[in-house]
């Protein structure tokens, strides 16, 4: 499994031939944007900087298209999805909005459990998400404010799923300028940024909320 950082909540998954886009940044957003073809893209909120499906389109790649909870088998993943709520309606503090619904994702692939919180904005999971979701390897929280969890609040969350691995989003572009400082002041960790993360089931083995932080391509 191979993962890319793309900015905002962009993030890029791809085992084998597979790729998965969560919350791509759309040619209307703000945001910078990446283009390329995913055969599976998973969208947490209907908001133009994490509905990109145009951008994951790409020469014979046309995407399965996620948008909101429920259940989901599409090429070997398996996906569940779970209603939350998110403030976020921009990228500063006086636009976030009114609560709107957040999806959770849950996702199966390799052996390994990936769960992608997207622009979540609540210190708890909901009951539903709570007792569905466990054994958590990889997961991806947002740290940014403004519509979505503080850098303290999601370390909190982060830490009571219990991951092997975290990956902070949503930040700098898209957040506090300063929640990746005090998200990892928080974890008592200061990782090297990496440009990508490669793993495989056996290098998860041994590993307890470690926070793990992917450059922006």
């Amino acid at each position: 499994m191979i993962i890319n950082y793309l900015g905002g909540e962009f993030v890029k998954v791809q085992f084998g031939d597979t790729i998965l886009a969560f919350n791509p940044v759309s040619k209307d957003s703000a945001l910078k944007t990446s283009k390329f073809g995913a055969d599976i893209v998973l969208i947490s909120l209907n908001h133009s900087d994490f509905n990109g499906v145009d951008q994951v389109t790409f020469g014979e790649k046309k995407p399965f298209i996620v948008s909101g909870p429920g259940e989901y088998e599409v090429k070997g993943v398996f996906i569940k999805g779970f209603a939350s709520e998110s403030g976020y309606d921009g990228q500063s503090a006086s636009q976030a909005g009114e609560n709107r619904i957040n999806t959770i994702y849950s996702i199966t692939l390799e052996g390994m459990n990936i769960c992608f919180l997207g622009a979540i904005n609540t210190e708890q999971l909901p009951k539903d998400a709570d007792e569905a979701i466990e054994e958590v390897d990889i997961l991806f929280v947002p740290i940014g404010g403004d519509g979505v969890l503080s850098a303290s609040s999601a370390y909190k969350l982060a830490v009571s799923i219990g991951p092997k691995i975290i990956i902070p989003i949503h930040y700098g572009d898209v957040g506090g300028k300063d929640a990746l400082k005090v998200f990892l002041k928080e974890a008592g960790e200061n990782p090297k940024p990496e440009s990508k993360l490669t793993l495989k089931k056996k290098d998860l083995e041994g590993k307890e909320a470690d926070v793990v932080v992917l450059e922006k391509e």
